[in-house]
């Protein structure tokens, strides 16, 4: 653990304020689900809860076999982190998503871009890509974003198109839905 050398007083409802700093570097927003642990020497430590997380094994066989169906990389991903990826990319699994695509989630929007157009965005946070063509769909539960479902493509000669954007919603819709049960 490292020191920050902040310390807060508990009011008097048992709440804390987490500062902004740290906030802004552990991407928590406002409303984010954290997840409480204790330690047998009485420290106390928050985790961001990720619900699609706890589906790990799940969402890596969904993305193995969209992958499959679709002949592109496909990718799940939680509000921060990719958490499973079939047909390339496979090292993406734990880093950190881009700010670009974090904005993109945050207004729930659904899109497809090839490299060069506007709508192109880059998905990871370092530049871990040779891909053109991107597809991403919001998975939302219970009206909350939780993650995305992407495909990746590095074919120039091949475009994304209706059929990939009906995959990547079906994909999404199913995921959000596993999560609500």
């Amino acid at each position: 653990m490292k020191a920050t050398g902040i310390v807060r007083r508990i009011d008097d409802l048992g709440r804390i304020v987490i500062p902004k700093e740290i906030r802004r570097t552990l991407r928590i927003r406002e409303s984010d689900p954290l997840e409480i642990f204790t330690d047998r020497e009485g420290e106390i430590i928050l985790k961001k809860y990720s619900p699609i997380g706890e589906m790990n094994t799940f969402a890596k066989q969904y993305a193995e076999s969209l992958a499959q169906v679709s002949g592109h990389t496909a990718i799940i991903a939680d509000r921060d982190q990719f958490i499973a990826a079939s047909g390339g990319y496979k090292n993406a699994i734990g880093k950190s998503i881009s700010r670009d695509l974090e904005e993109k989630l945050d207004k729930r929007e659904t899109f497809l871009a090839s490299k060069g157009e506007r709508s192109f965005i880059p998905i990871f946070d370092e530049n871990d890509g040779d891909y053109v063509h991107e597809a991403v769909g919001v998975i939302i539960c219970e009206g909350d974003v939780i993650g995305a479902v992407i495909l990746l493509d590095d074919d120039n000669r091949s475009k994304m198109g209706e059929v990939e954007k009906k995959l990547i919603l079906s994909a999404a819709a199913f995921l959000g839905r596993q999560m609500q049960a």
